[in-house]
C-alpha cells in the first residue's frame, strides 16, 4: 500500500465527522483569507475532501482542487459540481494547465507525503503555472524534531475546544493499530527544517520565502509563503525534475 492508496480508500484519520468538518472549515477560512482578489485563480493541491471549499470559491474567481486519490476526486465533483467557478483535477492535469495562469497555489499538509524528487518536480510545476508575482503557500510542514506526542497533545487541545475530546482519545488509540501508522513506519514522513525548506524553495526559483502562521490546529508545524519573481528566464522542467 502507498500513501495514494491509503487516501484513496477508507481510513479513520479524522476521529469523528465533527473533527473532519472543523478541520476543513478552518483550512478553507485561512485559504480564503489568503486569496488576493475576487478574480484570482487559485490552486489547492492535495486538497483532500475539502468540505468547505465553497468558502474559498466564493472568495476567488476560479478555484481548482487537485487531489491524487480518484475516489476523493469523485466525492469532490459530487459535492461541488454545481459551482461554476470550481473544478476538480488530478496532479497530471495540473501539469496541463496554462503556464502563468494562477495567482495562488496552496499545498497544505502535502509535502510530508512527497519524496525529494517529487517535491522538486512539484515546485517546478507550481512555479511555471503561477503568474509573475503569484504566491505559493506551503503549510503544515513538519520539522524534524516534532514528536508524535506533541502532535497528539495539539489534537487533544483542538478536540477539547471543538467538542470532540472523547472521540479524539479513542481515535488516538485506533491510530496505534491503523494503516496510517504502518505506512508512516514503512515510508516515513518527509520533514524539513525552516532553513532546509527555504533553501529548496529558493533553489526552485521562488523569491521572498517567509514564515507565516500554520493553517491547521498545530502551531508546531510550519508554513511558508514565496512568490514567483516578476521576471523569470525561460521556465523549463529540468531532466532531474522529470525523472
Amino acid at each position: 500500500m502507498s500513501w495514494r492508496d491509503f487516501w484513496n480508500g477508507e481510513h479513520a484519520i479524522y476521529v469523528s465527522e465533527r473533527h473532519k468538518a472543523l478541520h476543513y472549515r478552518r483550512i478553507a477560512q485561512v485559504i480564503a483569507a489568503a486569496v488576493p482578489g475576487k478574480d484570482a485563480a487559485v490552486l489547492d493541491v492535495g486538497c483532500g475532501e475539502a468540505l468547505s471549499a465553497d468558502l474559498v470559491a466564493a472568495a476567488s474567481g476560479k478555484l481548482i482542487l487537485c487531489e491524487a486519490a480518484p475516489t476523493v476526486r469523485e466525492k469532490l465533483k459530487a459535492r461541488f459540481g454545481t459551482l461554476a467557478n470550481l473544478s476538480v483535477v488530478s496532479p497530471e492535469e495540473v501539469e496541463a494547465l496554462p503556464d502563468g495562469s494562477l495567482d495562488l497555489v496552496v499545498a497544505n499538509s502535502l509535502i510530508q507525503y512527497l519524496s525529494d524528487v517529487e517535491l522538486k518536480r512539484a515546485l517546478a510545476t507550481w512555479l511555471a503555472k503561477l503568474k509573475p508575482g503569484g504566491e505559493l503557500i506551503l503549510a503544515d510542514v513538519i520539522p524534524p524534531d516534532l514528536s508524535p506526542l506533541t502532535d497528539a497533545t495539539e489534537l487533544l487541545g483542538f478536540a477539547w475546544r471543538g467538542g470532540f475530546f472523547v472521540a479524539a482519545l479513542g481515535g488516538l488509540v485506533r491510530t496505534l493499530f491503523s494503516d496510517y501508522r504502518k505506512l508512516r513506519a514503512q515510508y516515513g514522513l518527509s520533514t524539513y527544517s525552516a532553513v532546509g525548506i527555504t533553501a529548496l524553495v529558493k533553489a526552485a526559483g521562488f523569491e521572498g520565502v517567509t514564515r507565516r502562521s500554520n493553517f491547521g490546529h498545530n502551531p508546531h508545524r510550519m508554513a511558508f509563503s514565496a512568490r514567483r519573481p516578476l521576471s523569470v528566464p525561460d521556465l523549463v522542467l529540468d531532466e532531474g525534475a522529470n525523472s
